[in-house]
C-alpha cells in the first residue's frame, strides 16, 4: 500500500485535523483513516479494529499492555515471548498488545514463529498494535552508510508487525549534532523508513525516549520535516528527561505530540493509597489526549520498582478505567 492521492500540505493537514476533531462522528474518521491516512490519527479504535463497546457506542479509548510492563519476567525466564498474549488475555483482561523486539530479537524474520505468535493471539482474541524498536541504530546517525544501515536494519520489523497484524513499529529518533542538524538527519532517515513501511501498510512512530526526543517542541519540528502520511508518534506520559539536568514539561510535551500520535503510552512507576500515579495527574494528560481528538489505544506501561509487576499493571489498567468512566459523560 502506497499513497493514496495527492498529499495536502503540513498546514492545511494540521488545520483538517482541529477541524475533524472539533465534530466529526467516528464513522466519518474510520473512512478518513482508511482512505488517506494521514499524520495525526483521529480514529476510534474501532476504526483501527479496536474494540467497540457492547451496547454500541464505543468507547473514548481502548486499553492495551505495553510487553515492557513485563520485562523483568521476560529477561528472567519467567514468562515466554510467545505466551505474551495469553497472559494478557487472561491474567488482566486486556485484549490488545504492544511487543518489544528486544524479546524476540532473532525471530524478526522466522515466519513460523510469526505465524504461531499470531494464531496464539488469535486463539485468545488478542489484537497486535505494534512492535516497539530498539537497538537497531541511529535513525538520525550523521554518518549517511550507518543512517542507512539502521533504517534497512528496521525492515524487517516492518514486515514482521505486517505480518502480525500490527498498525505500526515504534522507533527511536536518535542522533547528533546541533538541534538543526539533528532535526534533519532524524527526519531523514524516519521519512525513508516511513516510505518503506507505506508498502505494507505500517506507521513509523517516534517515542519521546530520551535526548532531544524528548523535547517535544524538537520532535514535533521532526515529524514536521519528515513529511510522509506514515510517520507519526507515540508520546510517552513520563519519558521527557532530556538529560540529568534538564525535563521538558510533562503535560505541555504530550499535548505538543498529540496532533501526531498514533499510540499512546501510559507510563506509570508508583501509586498511593487511593491508586493515583504520585507522579503524574492522570486524569489532566488524559484530557490532553482526548482534547486531540484521539480515540486509539492507550498502552499500559508499568515501569516502577515498588510494585510487582502483576500488581502495577493492575494498578495502571484500574487508573485508567476510573478516568474513563469519569470522563466519558463529558467526552462522548
Amino acid at each position: 500500500m502506497g499513497r493514496q492521492g495527492p498529499l495536502p500540505s503540513s498546514l492545511d493537514r494540521r488545520r483538517f485535523v482541529r477541524q475533524m476533531s472539533a465534530g466529526a462522528a467516528g464513522l466519518v474518521l474510520g473512512r478518513i483513516a482508511q482512505s488517506s491516512p494521514g499524520r495525526s490519527l483521529l480514529a476510534s479504535p474501532a476504526s483501527d479494529g479496536g474494540p467497540v463497546g457492547p451496547a454500541g457506542p464505543e468507547p473514548l479509548f481502548g486499553i492495551s499492555l505495553a510487553q515492557w510492563s513485563l520485562h523483568k519476567a521476560l529477561y528472567d525466564g519467567d514468562l515466554d515471548n510467545l505466551d505474551f498474549p495469553r497472559v494478557a488475555r487472561r491474567e488482566y483482561g486486556i485484549d490488545a498488545v504492544e511487543y518489544v523486539n528486544s524479546f524476540f530479537k532473532d525471530k524478526a524474520l522466522d515466519q513460523g514463529y510469526l505465524m504461531t505468535l499470531k494464531d496464539r493471539c488469535e486463539s485468545e482474541g488478542v489484537k497486535s498494535l505494534l512492535i516497539m524498536c530498539d537497538g537497531e541504530g541511529r535513525l538520525g546517525d550523521p554518518d549517511d552508510s550507518a543512517r542507512t544501515t539502521a533504517v534497512e536494519n528496521h525492515y524487517r520489523w516492518v514486515e514482521a508487525a505486517s505480518l502480525l497484524g500490527c498498525h505500526s513499529i515504534r522507533v527511536n529518533a536518535a542522533s547528533e549534532g546541533s538541534w538543526d542538524e539533528q532535526r534533519d538527519l532524524a527526519a531523514d532517515g524516519l521519512r525513508r523508513l516511513a516510505t518503506f513501511g507505506a508498502g505494507y501498510g505500517i506507521n513509523v512512530i517516534v517515542e519521546n525516549h530520551g535526548g532531544l526526543s524528548s523535547n517535544a517542541r524538537w520532535l514535533s519540528s521532526v515529524i514536521e520535516a519528515g513529511d510522509h502520511p506514515r510517520l507519526g508518534t507515540l508520546p510517552d506520559f513520563g519519558n521527557f528527561r532530556i538529560s540529568e539536568s534538564e525535563r521538558y514539561d510533562n503535560y505541555r510535551g504530550v499535548e505538543q505530540l498529540m496532533p501526531y500520535a498514533r499510540a499512546v503510552s501510559a507510563k506509570t512507576n508508583d501509586f498511593d493509597a487511593a491508586g493515583e500515579e504520585v507522579n503524574l495527574d492522570y486524569e489532566q494528560l488524559i484530557r490532553i489526549v482526548l482534547d486531540s481528538g484521539y480515540r486509539g489505544w492507550i498502552g499500559i506501561e508499568y515501569e516502577g520498582v515498588r510494585l510487582t509487576e502483576p500488581e502495577g499493571i493492575r494498578l495502571t489498567k484500574a487508573l485508567l478505567e476510573r478516568v474513563l468512566e469519569k470522563l466519558t459523560p463529558e467526552y462522548s
